[in-house]
């Protein structure tokens, strides 16, 4: 369930591999099925895999407006030229925008041309964290990337987002341990865990060893990204 506290504007940030873009995906497809004007702006132009904008279709034909490459054409998705009409959803005040920026500081670089509207009241930013990662999987690995994050773009984050997984691998522990991470880092910034991602098929299991956890918000996902790559 999508927490109404979120700001309108949603950035999503991460480390390589902690599965931002699957985040993001599936939170503009919650938003658009709960009736929402929704927009995902795909600002990854650092990496070449798994980009939201590789489900064009599927998001468009569910209700999100996506925005990527300024050409908007599958043949020009790897240049690194981003529409100038993603300000078109940053400016309606009536749209519920998901940002899905590139990975660790590098990739995030480029929201700073966006500040005017990432640097006010109406933004969130949230930092995706996967703790079987090898550079994220203790407080001060994870730590080193948020701060470097907020480094470069000169933006503090505001909700951290367990998604500790193994793609198909992932059992109901991974997560746990990404709790017990994520619970520590919100104590050390001072910001809350807005998410804990689990996918559909393992939720009862997690449930059942979640019992007695209060804080525990847990975010349902579907593997949009992977699903048909792992297949291959």
């Amino acid at each position: 369930m999508l927490d109404l506290n979120d700001k309108r504007i949603r950035v999503i940030v991460g480390h390589y591999g902690s599965g931002k873009t699957e985040f993001a995906v599936n939170y503009a497809l919650k938003l658009a099925e709960q009736g929402q004007k929704t927009a995902l702006a795909d600002l990854d132009i650092a990496n070449p895999y798994f980009r939201s904008r590789e489900r064009q279709q599927l998001l468009e034909d569910r209700g999100v407006k996506l925005y990527s490459n300024t050409f908007n054409y599958d043949i020009t998705a790897d240049l690194p030229a981003i529409t100038a009409r993603i300000k078109a959803p940053l400016e309606d005040s009536a749209c519920q925008t998901v940002i899905d920026a590139g990975g660790d500081d590098s990739g995030a670089r480029i929201l700073i041309q966006f500040d005017k509207y990432l640097s006010g009241t109406d933004c969130d930013l949230f930092c995706v964290v996967n703790a079987n990662r090898p550079e994220t999987r203790t407080i001060e690995g994870a730590l080193f990337h948020i701060k470097r994050i907020e480094a470069e773009t000169n933006l503090k984050i505001t909700g951290l987002v367990n998604n500790t997984h193994l793609l198909r691998e992932t059992k109901a522990e991974d997560i746990l341990k990404g709790y017990e991470l994520c619970m520590e880092l919100s104590e050390r910034l001072s910001v809350p865990v807005r998410y804990h991602c689990c996918v559909e098929g393992l939720w009862d299991d997690l449930r059942a060893k979640t019992k007695g956890l209060q804080d525990f918000k847990v975010f349902l996902m579907r593997l949009y990204m992977r699903d048909s790559w792992l297949d291959r």
